[in-house]
């Protein structure tokens, strides 16, 4: 299993809309994540700073990347950009976080 957490923020004020939108994810687009071999992902938000911190498990890199491609995806960051930074693709600006310390009872995970 690849874990990987990374780093979004969301504009001033829309905080309440960028989690109604989530509340829940278009059906459409949760069926392209789980095809695509992702096994959990959860988005937490910090208020006071409106940084949202993404945290995601998937079986295969290449399946992970693939999903910036599809349709639902690309429609989904256009749904979003309001919302949030993103560049020129409307993709939400993001920045990777380097895994320090992992805890996992049973699986040997040091």
């Amino acid at each position: 299993m690849i874990r990987r957490a990374f780093v979004m923020s969301v504009n001033p004020g829309a905080e309440a809309e960028y989690e109604r939108r989530h509340r829940p994810v278009w059906p459409e687009l949760e069926a392209v994540l789980l095809r695509q071999g992702v096994t959990r992902y959860s988005i937490f938000l910090e208020p006071d700073s409106r940084q949202l911190f993404a945290y995601v498990e998937f079986t295969d890199e290449a399946q992970w990347d693939a999903i910036a491609a599809t349709p639902e995806c690309r429609r989904w960051w256009r749904h979003m950009r309001d919302l949030m930074p993103t560049d020129a693709e409307d993709r939400p600006t993001s920045r990777a976080l380097r895994e320090v310390f992992h805890l996992a009872r049973g699986s040997g995970a040091h």
